[in-house]
C-alpha cells in the first residue's frame, strides 16, 4: 500500500481490479463451454488472476511504450473490463449455472464482496498468493524500496526501474485477487491506498511506514467487520468505511 501511494499508482489499481470483473465473466464461459470443467476453485481463481495481471501488464506496457497516455490506457481498461464481464455473465452465467446446479456470482457480491460466503478453499488459495506476495516483495525489497522513493537516482544507479514497475504490478494484480474476496472489486482499492496513505501521514521513514500500513490496514478491517456486525451492513462497504476512518483519524493525527 504505501509503494502504491508513493508511486501514485491508485488508479492503476482501479483498472486492474476493474478487470476482475472481467475475470468472473471468463470463468462463466469458460465453464460454460468446458462442460462445467472449469467450474472447480483452481481454475476460477487463476482465470481471474490471469485478467487482472494481463491487464496489469497491458497497462505498464502503454505507458512504457509512450503508445497512449496511462491515465487513458486505465480508463479503457476499466470501462472494457466492466461492459466485457457483465455482457458475459449475462450470457454465459445462466449456462453454467444450469451445467453446475449453483446459481452464478450476483453483480452486487462481485463488486462489493462476500467473505461469509468463502470457505476453507478460499482460505488456503488467498493465504498462498498472499505468502508469494511477501516473498517477492522481501526478495526484491532493496531495488522496490529505491524505485519508490527516487526513480531517477535508482535508475541513475542501475536499478532496472521499468522491470521493477512491472513487477509491482504484477503483485498488484495479485493482491487485488486476494482483496476481492473480502471487500469486492470496487471496494479492493480502499485496501491498496487508504492503509499506505494512512501511514504516510504519520511518518516518512520507511520501515516504520510499512509497520504502521500494516498495522493500521488490520485495524481498519476488524473496525469494519464490526461496524458491518453492529449496523448490519455487507463486510465489504463495513471494511471500505473503517479503512477510510482510520485514514481519516490518522491524517488529523498528523497535524497535530
Amino acid at each position: 500500500s504505501p509503494l502504491v501511494v508513493l508511486r501514485r499508482m491508485a488508479f492503476i489499481g482501479q483498472g486492474v481490479s476493474h478487470a476482475a470483473f472481467a475475470g468472473v465473466g471468463l470463468v462463466a464461459l469458460a465453464t460454460w463451454l468446458s462442460g462445467g470443467a472449469a467450474s472447480t476453485l483452481l481454475v476460477r481463481e487463476c482465470l481471474v488472476a490471469a485478467t487482472c495481471v494481463g491487464a496489469g501488464l497491458g497497462i505498464a506496457w502503454l505507458s512504457r511504450r509512450d503508445v497512449t497516455r496511462a491515465d487513458t490506457a486505465i480508463g479503457v481498461v476499466l470501462v472494457g473490463a466492466m461492459a466485457g464481464g457483465f455482457a458475459l455473465l449475462r450470457v454465459a452465467g445462466p449456462k453454467a449455472a444450469a451445467l453446475t446446479g449453483t446459481p452464478p456470482p450476483s453483480i452486487e457480491a462481485v463488486l462489493f464482496g462476500s467473505i461469509f460466503a468463502a470457505g476453507w478453499g478460499t482460505l488456503v488459495w488467498s493465504s498462498g498468493v498472499g505468502a508469494l506476495i511477501l516473498l517477492a516483495t522481501w526478495w526484491w525489497r532493496r531495488p522496490i524500496t529505491f524505485w519508490a522513493f527516487d526513480p531517477g537516482g535508482a535508475e541513475s544507479f542501475g536499478v532496472r526501474v521499468h522491470a521493477v514497475r512491472t513487477l509491482l504490478i504484477v503483485l498488484l494484480a495479485l493482491t487485488i485477487v486476494v482483496a476481492m474476496r473480502i471487500a469486492g472489486i470496487v471496494l479492493a482499492s480502499a485496501i491498496l491506498i487508504a492503509p499506505g496513505a494512512a501511514a504516510l501521514a504519520l511518518s516518512a521513514r520507511g520501515g516504520r511506514v510499512l509497520a504502521l500500513s500494516i498495522a493500521l490496514g488490520v485495524a481498519g478491517t476488524l473496525a469494519g467487520l464490526v461496524a458491518s456486525f453492529e449496523l448490519k451492513l455487507p463486510p465489504g462497504p463495513g471494511i471500505g468505511l473503517g479503512l477510510v476512518a482510520v485514514y481519516a483519524v490518522a491524517r488529523l493525527v498528523g497535524r497535530a
